[in-house]
């Protein structure tokens, strides 16, 4: 087992600043080449501070706020126009960096594009969901309208 400093969120793993425990396979050929991680060592306690400090923040302190932002995610539906064939393909995909400017572009927020899953890969024009990760104990999930570019 190896004992690693998170450096981003990792999907049932942790948040940035958690010191996790995993295999040696997973942390080797995974976490630390895509930069998901670093080794620990007693010096990383500072690098942990830094990490969790950055991360405090972006989170959103007051849980009144994340509700209200929830809310106003979940009641609209965000436009999205990108490039499209005849038949209504897109051109690649759409990426959650993608989905975050959107709703920003929308006058939703401000959403860090770590935070948003989107659920199924979107390959073509129409309604879609995403879900975005507020806070630890909230999520929303939105509605993504794709549209083809004219």
């Amino acid at each position: 087992m190896s004992k690693l400093i998170l450096t981003n969120e990792v999907a049932g793993l942790g948040s940035a600043g958690d010191v996790v425990e995993v295999k040696n396979g997973y942390a080797r050929n995974y976490l630390i080449p895509q930069g998901y991680a670093v080794a620990w060592s007693r010096g990383g306690e500072k690098q942990v501070a830094s990490i969790r400090a950055g991360r405090e923040a972006r989170v959103i302190h007051d849980h009144e706020e994340a509700v209200a932002l929830k809310d106003a995610l979940e009641s609209n539906k965000v436009k999205l126009t990108v490039k499209a064939g005849a038949e209504g393909r897109l051109f690649g995909s759409v990426k959650t960096g993608d989905v975050a400017d959107a709703v920003k572009a929308a006058g939703l927020g401000d959403l860090d594009k770590r935070k948003i899953h989107i659920t199924s890969p979107i390959k073509a024009v129409g309604e879609h969901e995403a879900t975005i990760r507020l806070r630890d104990d909230l999520t929303a999930v939105i509605t993504i309208v794709v549209v083809a570019a004219k």
